[in-house]
């Protein structure tokens, strides 16, 4: 398409973005909620209960793969279309199923689906003007969804159970399914030309190190975020408590990731942003040691969940713009997958090994935020200069 139609199309680009990504990983923000029905309504156990979510978001790391051949070979907006179909009939499925293994690999079925949409919707907000900002509505979208989803579904479930949660799914799918026709077709025709090229070149090597922050940002992340209730509890703090300011907390993750939207396109440079981010997000995690109190939980829950939601879009806009060919993106998405996926598990071994303190667990989740603010630094500054010389280029989309 034209400059002009790039443009005018600008505004419906973002908005599908938004919309197919806060859809697809609908079951990781609900994961609580869901989680509890599962136990409830199909008398799952723990294994079998996280088997499926490891599932689901594995299937949508995986997509990854397959990505790497079609995404330079088939028309986008025709793989969005079958990946959206494929969504939408595994929910339809799903809600159908009574027995917990069949479910499991439905999830699988919905989550290759989801992924390969996700892929589509980051390579894409990666060939735009202001990728800090797409990237920053990205996180919004999945945040408000979330957190609907959580003050909904308890009443939802009581009246229809597990199986409105699927069907939702699959209805918001169908209604935002006509979007999908704002995405791009395919990664500009210069690009295809130029990729082998940069195959070699020190921007791959640059686009290796952002891959490498972005896992190491969210292994520091989901490894202490996914503990905060029991480092309460273990604090003396209520349960109560703990999760009115979890509650509160996400509400300020919304805030965080909207004021990276207010400023985004803004920033001659992302350096500011990520040392201010990465910096609120390790005092958040320092605030924690030796037994808070519950005025200090506070203030750490709520410094964290702001603080790297206000971080991630100029992360993921510093990585984008070393590749505007998407294929640097899609990987970002395995990448993102294992980081949600090996943070607990690192962090309980980490909690263990200190004896059940979590003095280790939040050291060590300091150390891994600062270390990848070194290696998102190292990357920047070439980021801010592609970002200047692709501006115009992406109308070209």
């Amino acid at each position: 398409m034209n400059g002009s139609a790039f443009t005018a199309l600008h505004p419906r680009m973002i908005i599908t973005i938004v919309v197919l990504s806060a859809i697809t990983p609908a079951l990781l923000m609900s994961g609580p909620v869901v989680a509890g029905q599962l136990a409830a309504e199909f008398g799952m156990g723990p294994v079998q209960i996280g088997k499926l979510f490891t599932t689901e978001l594995g299937a949508t790391s995986l997509a990854t793969i397959p990505a790497w051949y079609w995404l330079s070979r088939f028309n986008w907006k025709k793989v969005s279309w079958i990946a959206a179909a494929v969504y939408i009939l595994a929910n339809i499925i799903s809600a159908l199923i009574a027995d917990p293994s069949l479910l499991i690999a439905m999830r699988a079925i919905s989550g290759l689906a989801g992924g390969s949409l996700m892929i589509v919707c980051m390579t894409s907000a990666a060939m735009m003007e202001k990728p800090d900002r797409a990237y920053a509505n990205w996180v919004v979208g999945q945040l408000v969804l979330g957190a609907v989803s959580l003050a909904l579904l308890p009443v939802l479930f009581a009246s229809y159970g597990l199986s409105v949660f699927f069907v939702c799914l699959a209805v918001l799918m169908a209604l935002a399914a006509p979007l999908i026709q704002y995405l791009p077709h395919g990664k500009p025709a210069k690009e295809i030309q130029h990729e082998a090229e940069q195959k070699n070149t020190p921007v791959a090597f640059k686009g290796m190190i952002g891959l490498a922050a972005i896992l190491v940002f969210y292994l520091s992340l989901n490894g202490v975020w996914t503990f905060m209730a029991a480092i309460a509890g273990s604090s003396g703090i209520s349960t109560q408590a703990s999760g009115n300011v979890m509650a509160i907390a996400s509400l300020l993750g919304i805030a965080g990731a909207m004021t990276a939207a207010f400023l985004g396109g803004k920033q001659s440079s992302f350096q500011s942003p990520l040392i201010v981010g990465y910096g609120v997000m390790v005092i958040g995690m320092l605030l924690l040691l030796t037994t808070p109190s519950e005025l200090r939980f506070t203030i750490a829950a709520f410094a964290f969940k702001y603080a790297w939601t206000f971080a991630l879009p100029f992360i993921l806009a510093s990585v984008a713009a070393l590749d505007r060919s998407g294929h640097l993106m899609s990987f970002s998405n395995l990448v993102i997958g294992g980081g949600l996926a090996l943070g607990p598990i690192i962090g309980g071994y980490l909690i263990e090994l200190n004896e059940g303190g979590y003095q280790t667990l939040l050291l060590t989740g300091a150390v891994l935020a600062l270390t990848s603010l070194l290696l998102i630094l190292s990357v920047q500054s070439r980021s801010s200069v592609a970002v200047q010389k692709t501006a115009g280029e992406t109308q070209n989309v």
